[in-house]
C-alpha cells in the first residue's frame, strides 16, 4: 500500500504544559531540515497534539522514514491514510480497503481503537469501533478480535479530517534540538567520544566539537577518521562546527618536562583547558567526553577528579556507568563503530606511558605542571588561535 503522510507521535513533548508549543516548534523544524535532503516536497502541520508530515505528488518513501527516524523527540513514525469526513459509510469503506490491502490473507488478531476528537461525528467511539470491527470480519474471516494483546491495533481518529493507520515505527526518542543550549564534545577516533555526542544531543543539546590532532605523530587518515564520525553524529545532532587543534608541542613539551607516569592525566588536562576556552567563545554552556568509570587509567574516579580540577564549565559524562559492550551496541545503531574500529591513532593513544598513574594526588598533578612555567599559556594560546573548523554539515 502506498502512503503519502504519516503521523509523528511524540514522547515527553506532550508533558511540557504551557511550554510546549517550543518544543513542538522545534521539532518541526528540525523534521523540515532533515526533509530537505529527501526527494520529494512535504508540508508539516500541527493539530490539537498531533503533528503530519503529508508528501506532496511522489516521493521517497524509505529514505524519509530513514530520515525521521534519526529526529530526536519522535518515539513513532505512523504511515497513515487520510481522508476527509463524508460520513461513516465512506470512512468504513476507506477502512476496509486498508485493511484488505495490508492484511488480507493473514491470520492475526486486530482490535479497532477509535479517538474521536471532533465531538460533532454523530457516532460514539466505542459504537464506531465496534461496528468497523464487525465489517472487517466479514470482510477478512481470517481475522480474529483480540481486545487485550492483538496482532493488528487499527487506529481511527475523528478529526477535521479522518486519520487511519495501524503501524507505528520507532523513533529515537529524547528531547528536540536546541531546546537544551550547545555543549562542546572532545572528539576522538574512538569509539566512545561519538557515542557520547549522539547521547547528549538526544537530550536536545546542539553540539560542537574539538579534536586535537598531533602530526607527524597521528596522520592525515587519522584527522578524516574524525571528521567522518563527526558526519556520522551530525545525522542526528545537525550541523557541527569541528574545531581541529595541532597538539603536537604541547605533547611533547609535556613529555619532556613532566613525570612519564602522569603524562596521560597532565595532557588530558590540557585538552579540557583547550576545549573551555573554545567553548566559551563559541557560547557553549558544557564540555561533553566520553569518559566510563575504570575503562582506562585516565578514567578512574581519582582520574577523573583530578581533569575536573582545572573544568570551570560543567562536564556531561553520559557514559560513565556504560560497560564497553553498551557503548558498542548504541556505536553500531549509529553507524560510527566501523569508522570508529578503523587503525588510525589519535595523539590520546600515541603518547601512551607504559605504566601511567591510577590513583593521581591533584597536589602532585599541580606540582609537576609548574615545571611547564609560563611557556605553556603561550603555546596553548598559539594553539588555540591556530584552530582550523571544518563545517559538518
Amino acid at each position: 500500500m502506498k502512503f503519502h503522510a504519516f503521523l509523528i507521535k511524540y514522547g515527553e513533548i506532550g508533558v511540557k504544559g504551557k511550554n510546549r508549543y517550543v518544543f513542538e516548534d522545534a521539532l518541526v523544524a528540525r523534521m523540515k531540515q532533515v526533509l530537505r535532503r529527501v526527494e520529494g516536497v512535504f508540508h508539516i502541520t500541527k493539530e490539537q497534539g498531533r503533528i503530519y508530515v503529508e508528501a506532496e505528488g511522489a516521493f521517497d518513501y524509505e529514505e524519509a522514514v530513514e530520515a525521521l527516524k534519526r529526529v530526536f523527540g519522535i518515539v513513532g513514525i505512523c504511515p497513515v491514510v487520510m481522508t476527509e469526513d463524508a460520513g461513516f459509510e465512506r470512512i468504513s469503506q476507506v477502512v476496509l480497503d486498508y485493511m484488505k490491502d495490508m492484511y488480507a490473507g493473514q491470520k492475526k488478531t486486530f482490535k479497532v481503537h477509535t479517538r474521536r476528537a471532533n465531538k460533532r461525528f454523530p457516532m460514539e467511539s466505542m459504537e464506531v469501533s465496534a461496528e468497523l470491527g464487525k465489517r472487517i470480519l466479514d470482510l477478512l474471516p481470517e481475522l480474529s478480535v483480540d481486545v487485550h494483546e492483538p496482532d493488528i491495533m487499527l487506529h481511527v481518529e475523528l478529526r477535521s479530517k479522518i486519520y487511519l493507520y495501524s503501524e507505528v515505527i520507532p523513533g529515537p526518542g529524547g528531547m528536540p534540538l536546541g531546546t537544551n543550549g550547545r555543549s562542546m564534545l572532545l572528539l576522538s577516533g574512538g569509539i566512545d567520544s561519538p557515542v557520547a555526542g549522539y547521547m547528549v544531543a538526544k537530550r536536545g543539546v546542539c553540539i560542537d566539537a574539538v579534536y586535537f590532532h598531533a602530526p607527524p605523530y597521528t596522520s592525515e587518515r587519522a584527522r578524516q577518521k574524525v571528521v567522518d564520525l563527526a558526519k556520522k553524529v551530525s545525522l542526528y545532532s545537525g550541523p557541527i562546527r569541528l574545531h581541529v587543534i595541532n597538539f603536537t608541542d604541547i605533547q611533547m613539551y609535556i613529555y619532556d618536562q613532566c613525570p612519564h607516569d602522569e603524562l596521560t592525566i597532565i595532557m588530558r588536562r590540557y585538552m579540557m583547558r583547550i576545549a573551555q576556552q573554545i567553548a566559551e567563545k563559541e557560547g557553549c554552556l558544557a564540555l561533553i567526553t566520553g569518559e566510563s568509570i575504570g575503562q582506562v587509567a585516565s578514567q578512574t574516579v581519582h582520574s577523573l577528579a583530578a581533569t575536573n580540577d582545572v573544568c570551570g564549565l560543567p562536564v556531561f559524562r553520559p557514559l560513565i556507568a556504560f560497560d564497553k559492550e553498551d557503548i558498542v551496541t548504541i556505536a553500531k545503531r549509529i553507524d560510527t563503530y566501523e569508522t570508529s574500529i578503523l587503525p588510525y591513532e589519535d595523539c590520546c593513544t600515541t603518547f601512551v606511558a607504559k605504566h601511567p598513574v591510577t590513583k593521581p594526588r591533584v597536589d602532585l598533578i599541580r606540582k609537576s605542571e609548574q615545571a611547564l612555567s609560563g611557556k605553556i599559556d603561550r603555546m596553548v594560546s598559539d594553539a588555540v588561535a591556530g584552530e582550523e573548523v571544518v563545517e559538518i554539515r
